[in-house]
Formats: structure tokens, C-alpha cells, sequence
């Protein structure tokens, strides 16, 4: 009995040193975590914006749409003229679980960045669809010149070879995205101020 009590004692020694020291681990990397992922989405919201003389990542708007959660716009213009807007988009869908990204869309309805900002795609397969190949394919797509399928379902897009969940999941997407721009813009750019021009 005296034996089992010791070893109850030492394996509670154990797992509340283990628990302090992971307690304080997160606490210390939390705050440069949340930093270096602030700077992704800065560093992608200025990759996928057309040319602006603003700095969208302090010019944005927060909106509710369509009973969502509030989302975050950043909005690039130049000489006061909207030139595009960014904001996240999360799938589920990819092979490897969710997929976050930052699209970017111009005030007329197409695509003119998408940045990967998160994925567990598998390495060498999936996870191209952070190549600047796949990537770019999307810029000037929109819902009206493009039919948003991999062409092997007789669509317009480009699958990865050997990814075509990962390929399928950015596809639909993006085009969820210029759908949710599309019937919410009249609202989006009525509550951006400034003098925007559409």
C-alpha cells in the first residue's frame, strides 16, 4: 500500500511540474505566435490587393452579413478610389482538414490575389495549392468568365495533379467568396467611407 501511495505521490509531482511547464511554454510564445501571424495576414492582404496608396491594413471595416460573424475588410484604394477589398475564407473541405486563405477582390467582382494562410494539406501534393502557379491561375476570374470547376468535371480550373480534393476545396472557395461579395456589396461598399467610385 505504502508503495502505491509514493508512486500516486511521484506521479503527481510528475504531471503538475509537467503542467507548470507547459503553462509557462504557451505563455511565453504566445504574444510572438499571434505576432507572426498578424504579420502573414498583413504580408497577404498587401500581396493580393491591386495597386493602393492607403495602408488596407489599417483601413478596414467590420461588418456582420448575411448572420455571420463579424468580418474584417481591408480595403486598398488609390488617389481615394476603392481598388479592392480583402478578407479570410476558411474551407473545411481539403484533404487534410481546413484550408484559410485571404482573397482579394476587386470593386467589379474578380479575383485579384488569393494567399494561403493556413493548411495541413499533405506535403508534395496538396499543399501546392500554395504555389504561385495555382495561386495566380485565379487572378481576373470571376463568377461571370469563369465556370468554377476542375475541368475534369468540365470545368475552367487547373487541378494539382494528384491533389484534386485540395485543388476542389480552393475552387469552391473562391467562388463562395465572389458569391458572398457579390450579394453583399451593395452593403460593403455603401458602408465604406471615403469616396469610392464602382
Amino acid at each position: 500500500m505504502r508503495d502505491i501511495v509514493e508512486l500516486f505521490v511521484v506521479l503527481l509531482i510528475v504531471c503538475f511540474l509537467a503542467a507548470s511547464s507547459l503553462a509557462y511554454v504557451h505563455k511565453i510564445t504566445e504574444g510572438p505566435i499571434a505576432k507572426q501571424k498578424r504579420l502573414k495576414v498583413l504580408r497577404a492582404v498587401e500581396a493580393i490587393l491591386p495597386p493602393f496608396s492607403n495602408k488596407p491594413t489599417e483601413d478596414t471595416l467590420s461588418l456582420s452579413l448575411e448572420n455571420q460573424e463579424k468580418l474584417t475588410f481591408y480595403l486598398g484604394k488609390n488617389a481615394g478610389q476603392l481598388t479592392g477589398v480583402a478578407f479570410k475564407v476558411l474551407t473545411k473541405e481539403g484533404f487534410g482538414g481546413t484550408i484559410e486563405m485571404m482573397v482579394g477582390i476587386s470593386p467589379e467582382g474578380s479575383i485579384t490575389g488569393v494567399e494561403i494562410l493556413s493548411m495541413v494539406e499533405t506535403p508534395g501534393l496538396g499543399a501546392k495549392i500554395s504555389d504561385p502557379g495555382f495561386k495566380n491561375a485565379f487572378k481576373e476570374k470571376s463568377l461571370e468568365n469563369t465556370n468554377w470547376a476542375l475541368k475534369k468535371e468540365g470545368g475552367d480550373i487547373d487541378q494539382i495533379t494528384g491533389a484534386s480534393v485540395s485543388s476542389k476545396a480552393v475552387v469552391k472557395a473562391l467562388k463562395k467568396s465572389l458569391e458572398f461579395f457579390e450579394n453583399n456589396k451593395q452593403q460593403l461598399l455603401k458602408d465604406i467611407p471615403g469616396d469610392i467610385s464602382v
